[in-house]
């Protein structure tokens, strides 16, 4: 009886597991506390009164967002503490998968409130009415609308000003990677912005930058001594396509440790560089990948 309850409960679920992902991970910036949040939501919905639930999705996105906003209580304290820059989990996506929700729109996310945050991601990037979201975050809509309005003018400056086609920007990507493992400093200064930034995220885990480094100035410079490391063992390419929305590769480095770049992309020009180092948020990557051999376009 138990197991029946599981698989019809399930049969609902289950064709709505991956919306409730994506809901989490832009509430969360990590997939892997985004799927411990839909786990557990699924397990609310086994103890639930099914058959008073009108509308299932509805109902488990308010049960994941609920969960989230809790989540991001205790997370907002830990990240407080976090060593050197806080980047997102990476997700590496095909072309034609790529969406708007891009790396610096999740970090202009991470310096909301959680009720910003939770108005601003179900009301502009789900398009759920402020009524349902009201509903889901025990505010009055009125309230909702005002949130998301807050919401909307911070994140504002995380939209690229002068957006390119995606074949450019992996164009530009494919250079990059090539001026830098190749040492060719006068063809990476031609594709940096004046005002470029490198976030390199390692968590303490593995070596990384522990502040951003600003400039293009300042960035030749910590690309010329990288390139003299690139000489010694040359990054292995795993795969090339969009990560969080951005161009960008994933890639082996030295000690074996895998690390994605993902390149903002404005004017034509490369304004941030977006580093990933820890090994706990490259753990699902490392999984996707295993097995792959040379270099692949996704």
């Amino acid at each position: 009886m138990m197991a029946d309850m599981e698989d019809t409960a399930a049969a609902v679920f289950d064709p709505l597991r991956p919306q409730l992902v994506r809901v989490a991970y832009r509430m969360l910036g990590s997939v892997a506390d985004a799927e411990d949040v839909v786990q557990e939501a699924f397990l609310r919905w086994l103890e639930a009164d099914r058959s008073a639930v009108q509308q299932p999705e509805a109902f488990l996105r308010c049960v994941v967002t609920r969960l989230c906003l809790d989540y991001l209580k205790s997370a907002r304290v830990r990240r407080e503490t976090y060593l050197g820059p806080w980047l997102p989990e990476p997700v590496v996506e095909l072309a034609e998968q790529a969406d708007n929700v891009t790396l610096p729109l999740l970090m202009a996310l991470e310096r909301l409130s959680p009720l910003e945050r939770a108005a601003f991601v179900l009301h502009d990037l789900f398009g759920l009415s402020f009524e349902e979201i009201g509903h889901t975050i025990s505010r009055d809509p009125a309230a909702c609308r005002q949130l998301a309005s807050r919401a909307r003018a911070h994140v504002r400056e995380a939209r690229p000003r002068f957006p390119i086609s995606k074949s450019r920007c992996l164009e530009i990507a494919d250079a990059f990677f090539a001026a830098t493992r190749g040492g060719n400093m006068e063809k990476l200064r031609s594709l940096l912005a004046e005002d470029v930034v490198v976030y390199s995220d390692g968590g303490g885990k593995v070596p990384a930058l522990l502040e951003p480094v600003v400039g293009i100035e300042n960035v030749m410079p910590l690309f010329e001594s990288l390139a003299r490391v690139f000489e010694r063992e040359m990054s292995r390419m795993v795969q090339q396509g969009f990560i969080n929305g951005l161009p960008g590769f994933v890639t082996v480095e030295s000690n074996n440790t895998l690390q994605t770049t993902a390149l903002e992309v404005d004017a034509d020009k490369i304004s941030a560089i977006y580093v990933v180092r820890n090994p706990e948020k490259l753990e699902h990557i490392r999984v996707l990948i295993s097995g792959a051999g040379e270099q692949s376009r996704v």
